[in-house]
């Protein structure tokens, strides 16, 4: 996939209210680390994340997201009637049907011949969203759309919380640790084609991407609803985390080679690269393999957690707002998601 007429005008975030830190969840699990004597810290020492942040109980999703594009919106000066599609594009929604799109659509006021949908792909969504709305522009079919998502972890953790401590096995430890991770967002996005008359300076022309999957590992993460009676169902989620590591690194290696031949780069010029924010461990070794050197990314996961579709954008974000990205880098974003599926994104600042 390469673009010519693609631009990035807003990374307008939202985060959760209510900070919530590694120390919170431990405390709430004191019996079983008690039964298997796991020292209090673990939990930050094994991902690197000290807190993360939540909604307030009763959030409604579409409201974190709604807030998103409306900066996104204030901050572009950009008339919502050229918005010629709105995506949304977390892995929470409001409710199957019908897309929870439709909302954030009729809150901006959008057009009647505004194409409004949700996309899912697991931690990758954002960016299947820009990639969709990228083809869109390219094609000369729209002048700019909007991506949006709204994640929340609050509840997933709490009913991953009460299943560890109804069965205490350390399988049921290792596999629901990936969840502990998890913290809560918004992101707007919007892309144009470069001809509307925008009140910001912020123009990050996305140059081209690279997508490879690896779908035989779509068992090695997953979250969703299992029965827990008649009629009852109980949400769950569970991690092979070493293996979706390991099969995730792979994944990545081959996905990187094909990128950067895709643009005709070596690594040496790509001078940032954003990666989805996971852990610690998933950030050393996915550098190392891709033989990037650490100062060239900014990490957010140790204040942030994992936010799911919205990690990767919000941390761009912060990473502009901070000063870490430039005017005129060649940025990559850098995104590995269950299934498992893998993009990579080249930007030029």
């Amino acid at each position: 996939m390469k673009y010519s007429r693609v631009f990035i005008n807003s990374l307008a975030y939202e985060l959760a209210p209510q900070v919530v830190s590694s120390s919170d969840l431990e405390s709430r699990l004191a019996p079983l680390y008690q039964k298997f004597r796991i020292p209090m810290g673990q939990l930050a020492a094994l991902t690197g994340i000290t807190e993360r942040r939540w909604w307030p109980k009763g959030h409604r999703l579409s409201d974190g997201a709604i807030a998103a594009a409306h900066k996104a919106v204030n901050e572009t000066g950009i008339e919502v009637s050229e918005l010629g599609a709105v995506v949304y594009t977390g892995v929470c929604r409001d409710q199957h049907e019908p897309a929870t799109a439709c909302r954030i659509a009729a809150e901006l006021g959008v057009s009647k011949d505004t194409a409004i949908y949700d996309i899912s792909n697991a931690c990758l969504g954002v960016l299947s969203g820009i990639l969709d709305i990228a083809n869109r522009i390219e094609l000369g079919q729209i002048k700019a759309g909007m991506v949006v998502s709204c994640e929340s972890a609050r509840d997933i953790v709490d009913a991953t919380i009460e299943h560890m401590l109804a069965e205490p096995t350390m399988q049921n430890f290792a596999q629901s640790l990936a969840t502990l991770t998890g913290g809560s967002g918004a992101i707007a996005v919007i892309l144009t084609d470069g001809s509307l008359p925008l009140k910001t300076t912020r123009q990050h022309q996305l140059l081209g991407a690279s997508h490879l999957s690896a779908p035989e590992h779509h068992q090695l993460c997953q979250w969703g609803l299992q029965e827990a009676g008649h009629l009852l169902y109980r949400e769950f989620m569970r991690t092979d985390a070493v293996t979706l590591l390991k099969e995730g690194v792979e994944l990545a290696k081959h996905t990187w080679e094909h990128f950067l031949a895709q643009r005709d780069w070596v690594v040496e010029q790509v001078d940032k690269v954003i990666c989805h924010q996971v852990g610690a461990s998933n950030r050393k070794q996915v550098l190392n393999a891709l033989n990037i050197p650490h100062e060239k990314e900014y990490p957010t996961y140790q204040k942030l957690g994992n936010m799911g579709t919205v990690s990767l954008p919000v941390t761009a974000a912060i990473a502009h707002d901070a000063g870490f990205l430039r005017v005129g880098d060649q940025v990559s974003f850098l995104g590995i998601g269950s299934g498992l599926n893998c993009m990579m994104l080249g930007i030029k600042w």
